[in-house]
């Protein structure tokens, strides 16, 4: 399908409140941002809105937000945290003219003028479908963003449709009539990682009986999608950064050097920004795939798209009528939607093939007996949600037991120190 047939798009102007940061100690006092856009993000790394030249502040610090009439304040995993009066801030809002401590940085927090965000006018591009501004100021950028032949990286919980987004953004750039081509890094072991990427030769391991083309080989001329790149080891990670970076790679067993054009999107669930702080992710590589970053919103923000998407799942699956009362329709807005939007569609599916709709755990009524989420989730998003469940819940309590001794809470857990850090730094607990 060549992007020659996409619809053209009409965008409007969401109305929004900016932000302004001012440096008022700290090496870098007297640097500004005014009237900057309603996220500001904060460190020593190039690719901040704000960068900084105190080394006690990590290279991706903090992010803030503008939400009414508060500021919303992010730890994205720094090593010497956020502190406000005093107090340490992980995740909160804080009043304009709040004044945070980073180090040995202070930064001022304030209002900036109201500006305009695009947005999309009507409720789909594509097979992408959204209702609530959330969303149509997501999809006016993919809208953007395929026409661009720069990497992008999708950033969202499982189950928010950042596949979807992937094939969106290739149908409607210059690549459509070309291969897209999906690669899942959270799927596969680490050794065959390498082989699916790259190809093998004949012989070049045990069972390599014939030879294999890569994914960068099958999707030459057009788009390739990483999902869950942040599951890609670090060894590959380098090979992979070379590769972009070339645009040329070897074969796995392979001497001779293969030239590809492929624009690479990425997704993943994880911070990468929290994972390029603790050392799991290669700060170079995030620059490369990051050179578009799109958030893509978890379905309990943009509850507003509830009915619109339950209408498309119904006509995706030939219903002639909504099996859905308003009672229904109702609980499915309390429910909290661990699972996003491939919960929901498993929901419409399910409600189609029983004639009744499955029930429903809303967050007022929780079954703390229930052992996780049951076979409506795949696998993969059901152990992930499961152990991100156990993880926040025995950390802290580690942390507590060893007195906030990290080398001491490892010895107690019989894990890798290392790791240790890397789970406190991805959980906010460093």
């Amino acid at each position: 399908m060549s992007n020659e047939g996409t619809q053209p798009v009409a965008v409007v102007g969401l109305p929004m409140r900016t932000l302004s940061v001012k440096v008022i100690a700290g090496p870098d006092a007297g640097h500004a941002l005014v009237d900057e856009a309603d996220t500001v993000s904060v460190g020593t790394a190039d690719g901040n809105t704000l960068v900084l030249s105190d080394p006690t502040v990590s290279r991706f610090h903090l992010e803030l937000s503008r939400r009414g009439p508060q500021v919303l304040v992010r730890d994205v995993g720094s090593t010497n945290g956020v502190t406000v009066n005093g107090v340490t801030l992980r995740d909160g809002a804080v009043p304009p003219g709040a004044r945070l401590q980073l180090g040995t940085t202070t930064l001022e927090v304030g209002e900036g003028k109201t500006g305009s965000l695009p947005m999309l006018e009507q409720e789909a591009l594509g097979s992408l479908k959204g209702r609530a501004p959330v969303m149509r100021t997501l999809l006016a950028r993919v809208e953007r963003a395929a026409r661009a032949d720069t990497g992008v990286l999708l950033v969202g919980e499982s189950g928010t449709g950042k596949e979807v987004i992937a094939r969106e953004l290739h149908q409607r750039s210059p690549r459509a009539d070309h291969p897209f081509v999906t690669v899942d890094c959270g799927s596969l072991a680490p050794g065959v990682v390498a082989s699916e990427l790259f190809g093998h030769e004949r012989g070049a391991f045990t069972g390599a009986d014939r030879r294999h083309l890569g994914a960068f080989e099958r999707a030459n001329r057009g788009t390739l999608f990483l999902d869950e790149i942040g599951e890609l080891p670090a060894a590959l990670q380098a090979m992979l950064l070379g590769a972009l970076e070339r645009r040329r790679f070897r074969r796995v067993g392979g001497s001779d050097e293969l030239s590809v054009d492929v624009r690479v999107v990425a997704a993943t669930h994880r911070d990468l920004k929290a994972e390029v702080n603790a050392g799991a992710f290669r700060l170079d590589l995030y620059y490369r795939l990051a050179v578009v970053r799109l958030e893509v919103p978890p379905l309990r923000q943009r509850l507003d798209d509830l009915e619109l998407l339950v209408a498309h799942f119904l006509r995706e699956a030939g219903a002639e009528a909504s099996p859905f009362s308003a009672d229904d329709l109702t609980a499915l807005r309390a429910h909290h939607w661990p699972g996003n939007v491939r919960e929901l569609r498993n929901l419409v599916e399910s409600t189609l093939a029983m004639g009744e709709r499955p029930a429903l755990e809303t967050p007022e009524t929780p079954d703390a007996s229930a052992p996780g989420p049951g076979p409506e989730l795949p696998y993969k998003d059901a152990r992930a949600q499961v152990l991100e469940r156990f993880e926040k819940h025995y950390l802290p309590r580690l942390l507590e037991h060893a007195k906030g001794n990290v080398s001491a809470a490892a010895r107690h857990a019989k894990m890798d120190r290392s790791h240790l850090i890397e789970l406190l730094t991805r959980h906010g607990l460093k």
